[in-house]
């Protein structure tokens, strides 16, 4: 099995292409004030957090909040923290 950052695409322009900018959605609780919550914790790791970028969007219910934000990384294992760090945040359920 080939590890996963060996795998190259087909056509420069496909896949995650390191350094860049990516987007980043985490989803939880609404009263947890995500907004800005999720930027303090990617700028923890260091991460450049383009908070300009920024977006929110309320559950239908209003119980949960979904913050996308773009964030700069220069190689995978900085995207993978990301991720895990969000994920490791009582308030989050998920990140995609």
């Amino acid at each position: 099995m080939r590890d996963v950052d060996d795998i190259q695409p087909d056509q420069p322009e496909q896949g995650f292409q390191f350094p860049g900018t990516f987007t980043i959605t985490a989803m939880g609780n609404a009263e947890a004030v995500l907004e800005s919550k999720v930027p303090e914790i990617l700028r923890k790791l260091g991460r450049r957090v383009h908070i300009d970028r920024m977006k929110t969007r309320p559950s239908s219910k209003g119980n949960y909040m979904a913050v996308t934000v773009d964030f700069d990384c220069d190689r995978r294992e900085e995207y993978d923290e990301a991720h895990a760090a969000l994920r490791a945040d009582p308030d989050i359920r998920y990140t995609l």
